[in-house]
């Protein structure tokens, strides 16, 4: 095989923490963004919470002579905040909304309405098809008490399993985002495991930049700092994953973090660091397939830790909706109390009937309580659903997985 690469492909990632109104100094790091960009002239930008599309469509009018093709993936309520651009003509997009992604009455966090998602572009770089995927998973509020760990969990397995469904006609597989997850985290061994992708970082041929690949980092001015307090040297959660296939083999030959404020500016990009990749792509005579899963004994460990994470889920979805129910019964049985009491104080002159008043607010407590549990209810049956869904898809997978690994 020749030893130069037959394709050069220079990569960009970064979660641009542009929320609109609540990220500091959005406009402006907006602009620095653009600015780099243009500067670089990478040949794919994966951008994550861009929030705003009026965001977007200025970096679109700043970038349209260096990346004439671009895409911004809509999606729930606020927006999944992914967008792409591209030095190469897309040829087709997708996108695929995570079945749970947190929870509608937990306001503070906002993962619910932000509709979570992994968007796909297709592209054709002289001759060789790529499918680049672009995605940003569930945040970990906490890591002690980490209540949606089975959900990053869930949608980790969709997007393998995504990838494995949609990849299948693809030369060369592209992955970068903001997976929230540890690179020793299950989510994340499941993902690469399932779906044979290579880390940026760990293939990389020549490292530069943060520690360890760190992308939050303590020094950086926007980070939470009691959240980095048990990791002072920073912890890893953006990634650039690839593949190749039986024609065409990846190589990374860089793997670079921003480190620090922009030159000159005084602030950074954004709470996250960019990671840059530096990939080469060359023409192989191997007959090896890679769209299927890697047949590892170690990832039948994988597969039942994350089933275990999914069916702690499932035992807490199933208790929330239990509570639901309950308490929408209760607010029935109040309503069809207070109903009977009326018909009584109508028809009968043995019961003293409540001042009108309190009636009327007690009705209406009790209307509301029914409402919002009988929606919570549904909401969690949606979850219990789509939990054991995942489980048994899990299930089967390890048993196909199992059966390969028997046969030899």
């Amino acid at each position: 095989m020749d030893k130069d690469p037959f394709l050069q492909l220079r990569v960009f990632d970064l979660n641009c923490w542009a929320l609109r109104y609540l990220s500091k100094l959005r406009q402006e790091r907006i602009a620095l963004i653009g600015d780099v960009l243009n500067q670089e002239g990478f040949d794919l930008a994966l951008l994550q919470e861009v929030w705003s599309e009026r965001d977007y469509w200025e970096l679109k009018k700043k970038l349209s002579a260096r990346y004439p093709s671009s895409h911004y993936f809509k999606s729930g309520v606020i927006g999944s905040g992914l967008c792409i651009f591209s030095k190469h003509q897309i040829l087709d997009t997708f996108l695929y909304q995570y079945s749970v992604n947190g929870y509608p009455y937990m306001l503070q966090h906002g993962d619910w309405f932000c509709g979570k998602a992994v968007g796909l572009v297709e592209l054709k770089i002289q001759g060789i098809v790529f499918n680049v995927y672009v995605t940003h998973l569930h945040a970990e509020y906490c890591r002690e008490k980490d209540g949606y760990l089975p959900h990053r969990v869930v949608q980790a397995w969709e997007l393998g399993q995504f990838i494995q469904h949609t990849s299948k006609g693809a030369d060369i597989v592209l992955l970068g985002g903001d997976l929230n997850m540890h690179p020793d985290d299950v989510g994340v061994r499941l993902l690469r495991g399932w779906a044979g992708l290579q880390d940026s970082f760990t293939a990389a041929e020549k490292v530069e930049g943060c520690e360890d690949g760190s992308t939050l980092v303590p020094a950086n001015c926007f980070t939470n700092q009691k959240e980095m307090r048990f990791y002072p040297q920073g912890i890893r959660i953006d990634y650039i994953l690839y593949k190749g296939s039986s024609q065409y083999e990846v190589r990374c030959n860089s793997h670079v973090t921003t480190t620090g404020t922009v030159p000159g500016k005084g602030i950074p990009y954004s709470d996250h660091e960019a990671v840059l990749a530096t990939l080469s792509v060359q023409k192989t005579g191997s007959d090896k397939a890679l769209n299927h899963p890697t047949l590892d004994p170690v990832l039948v460990d994988i597969l039942n830790e994350a089933r275990m994470e999914v069916r702690v889920g499932l035992l807490s979805a199933e208790r929330q909706r239990y509570s639901c129910g309950r308490m929408a019964v209760l607010a029935l049985l109040l309503l069809l109390m207070q109903g009977a009491m009326g018909l009584s104080s109508m028809f009968g002159r043995t019961i003293q009937p409540f001042p009108k008043f309190s009636f009327s607010l007690l009705a209406l407590l009790a209307v509301v309580v029914l409402l919002i549990s009988g929606v919570f209810y549904l909401f969690h049956t949606i979850e219990v659903k789509s939990l054991q869904g995942t489980e048994e898809q899990m299930r089967v997978g390890l048993q196909s997985l199992q059966d390969k690994l028997s046969s030899g």
